[in-house]
């Protein structure tokens, strides 16, 4: 891995240009109280920012550790190249008009190829990049303003959005800030590398990554490999869609792969928490810079409110989190903080009898704070202070702190409505070890997202394959052959180029059969295929009224317990997405399929199974026979195998439907597509 330290932790900062951008650099640092040197470089100014300018990087008393570029494209690539050959720790470059101006103009990849070629080993930050914000030191190249405060220790932020990252900066939710850094175009130093470097700073807690596209997933295994040893948290808001779906319409197994299923399975397979909200993403950050991962989705709240005890319990439905009953001595030790006036239950409603008196609200909330439990929440709205008084739930933030000091435990004091938790609140809570959270909303998701969980390392690497760029449609019956091989079940089949033919083919397999046209991917909305057929004549007749030329004729595959499909497709940003969905006509139907990356271990496929709602027809519903899950799960590694020793040119590959009996599962129906590699 490249030494990052001197891009980021400098103690000598070169800003090399004089416009408004390099101005705002230099008072940027010196508002934060940076305490290393500041060298403006400009070739005719005699100063920049306030500070005496050099003329030249020659100039310069050392090779800087680290250097704002604020001139146009064609001067970057130049001094850049100047800053590797003098030997600097690293260089921000600002411009735009690269690789992300490729539709506009021709000459950005071009440039962008340059840039790299003169960086050389030099690590180097975007192009069209703002830079990046270290608040526990005080560096900043950073050309705009910020909402940010130094910080001791706190969480570090990463986003390819500069717009993104300043709004980021701007949060009034008490989060403490250690860094925020932009990638722009990663043309050379990617998020990963960027998060792993930030991460083995001990002053920071957890890392944030707002991704747009994950681009080397090497990379990015890497990270998650490192933050597990440093048991650091990563929670990631992933935007963005897939091209994959636009790629192959031909299968349903391309639509269900499509969009970001790729990227939900890769971030799964990392241990990395997705949130859905910049919001989620914030407040889920809070709990891991104060607690670090939950140990459990366990969880009690506390209000003083009927209607906020109501809420939450509702708010948690369909959310991975639990409200366990109160155990014997939370009972005994609330009901000597309350009184006999108040009905004791998770959500707890304790009434206002004992507001403002912070001894006996301390005792309360400590007895809810059960050591069993993952968190304890308080719901806690404060009054706007423009308008009001806030004076008198003085007494709800002592009790919080206390009830933290006294138990140990996590604790969160949570405003139903976000904008109700005052930021100099939020501040005191963290400074004590409580954790402020913005919304009900948010702080079941947040809860949820930070339980701790692992990475997958037992799988083995990602099967990562350059795109297939012409990959043509394997018949039916070849496809069965090549999968066979790997251990895939299969119907006994023949082939036929007549009708007359199918029907000789069809008395030998024995009835009943089934009648397949080749040559159609969607065979069933073609009227290519046709189940159950008893005699010779009848599949002669059958075949004659196809639009085929050549026919599969295969044994009845009967005692069906349900239909699954098993596809797998290349997807360019993810490596090979394997979909698990609800088979034969149930896919169009129902919204229910689950996916995973190749390789997956077959304890993985196994639990993708029970995510399924078909998982009820598997398992055995009222009454009905259960299929073979063993039977499934080694027709989908069988499947798996095959694409792991077939990679390369391969483009997809579906079973549709994988018919799952009490004692087998067999491929009613196969679909792959792949390079000629001949």
């Amino acid at each position: 891995m490249t030494d990052l330290s001197r891009l980021f932790r400098p103690s000598t900062i070169a800003v090399i240009g004089g416009g408004a951008w390099c101005r705002s650099v230099i008072e940027q640092c010196r508002k934060m109280g940076f305490q290393g040197a500041i060298w403006p470089v400009h070739p005719k100014a005699s100063e920049v920012g306030g500070l005496s300018a050099y003329p030249s990087l020659s100039a310069l008393p050392t090779a800087p550790d680290v250097s704002f570029v604020g001139v146009n494209r064609l001067q970057t690539i130049n001094i850049v190249h100047e800053l590797a050959t003098i030997g600097a720790g690293g260089a921000v470059c600002f411009a735009s008009g690269f690789l992300e101006a490729e539709a506009e103009d021709e000459q950005g990849p071009e440039l962008q190829r340059q840039l790299l070629a003169a960086a050389g080993a030099m690590p180097i930050l975007g192009p069209n990049c703002y830079g990046f914000i270290n608040y526990l030191d005080g560096a900043l190249l950073w050309p705009d303003q910020h909402g940010g405060i130094r910080a001791e220790r706190g969480v570090a932020l990463i986003t390819q959005s500069s717009n993104m990252a300043i709004n980021l900066t701007m949060q009034k939710r008490g989060l403490p800030l250690a860094y925020v850094v932009t990638a722009g175009n990663q043309a050379q130093t990617g998020i990963a590398a960027i998060g792993e470097a930030l991460l083995q700073d001990e002053r920071v807690t957890a890392l944030g990554l707002h991704i747009e596209g994950f681009g080397d997933l090497r990379a990015f295994e890497r990270l998650a490999a490192k933050a597990a040893d440093l048991g650091k948290p990563i929670v990631a808001l992933k935007v963005g869609k897939s091209v994959q779906a636009q790629v192959a319409t031909i299968s349903h197994t391309a639509s269900l792969a499509g969009g970001d299923a790729g990227a939900q399975a890769l971030l799964e397979r990392l241990g990395i928490p997705r949130l859905g909200s910049l919001s989620d993403f914030l407040e889920t950050l809070k709990i891991l810079h104060v607690y670090g991962p939950l140990t459990s989705n366990r969880i009690a709240s506390i209000s003083c409110s009927g209607g906020e005890a109501s809420l939450i319990a509702d708010t948690a439905v369909g959310r991975n989190v639990t409200f366990p009953p109160l155990n014997v001595t939370q009972k005994t030790d609330l009901r000597a903080a309350l009184g006999p006036m108040v009905a004791l239950a998770n959500p707890l409603d304790y009434h206002t009898y004992i507001w403002r008196d912070t001894p006996a609200m301390t005792g309360a909330w400590a007895a809810m704070m059960d050591p069993s439990l993952a968190l304890t929440m308080l719901i806690v709205d404060f009054p706007r202070a423009d308008r009001c008084d806030s004076s008198d739930w003085e007494c709800t933030i002592a009790a919080a702190l206390a009830a933290r000091q006294q138990t140990g435990a996590n604790v969160a004091m949570v405003s139903s409505l976000a904008e109700l938790m005052p930021e100099d609140v939020a501040a005191r809570l963290i400074a004590g070890g409580v954790v402020p959270i913005n919304g009900l909303t948010e702080a079941i998701a947040a809860t949820e997202a930070a339980v701790m969980r692992g990475r997958v390392d037992d799988a083995g690497p990602l099967v990562l394959t350059p795109t297939p760029i012409n990959p043509g449609l394997i018949p039916e019956a070849t496809a069965k052959t090549m999968l066979a091989d790997y251990g895939l079940a299969v119907p006994k089949a023949l082939r036929a180029d007549s009708p007359e033919q199918a029907g000789r083919c069809a008395a030998e397999i024995g009835f009943p059969v089934v009648l397949k046209g080749e040559g159609i991917a969607h065979k069933t909305e073609a009227g290519a295929v046709v189940l159950g057929l008893m005699s010779a004549g009848e599949v002669e007749k059958s075949a004659s009224a196809m639009p085929a030329k050549s026919f599969l004729i295969e044994e009845m595959i009967t005692g069906t317990v349900a239909e699954l499909l098993i596809g797998v497709v290349h997807d360019p940003a993810h490596g090979f997405v394997l979909t698990i969905a609800a088979g034969g006509i149930l896919t169009e139907l129902l919204d229910d399929s689950t996916s995973l990356l190749v390789p997956s271990t077959s304890e993985m496929i196994g639990a993708a199974l029970e995510r399924l709602k078909i998982a009820k027809l598997l398992n055995g519903y009222r009454g009905k026979p259960a299929a073979d899950k063993s039977a499934i799960v080694a027709a989908i590694m069988a499947v798996q195998d095959y694409v792991i020793n077939n990679a390369i040119g391969l483009a997809e590959v579906e079973v549709n439907p994988l018919l799952c009996g009490p004692n087998r599962a067999v491929a009613g129906d196969a679909l792959l597509r792949r390079e000629d590699l001949t």
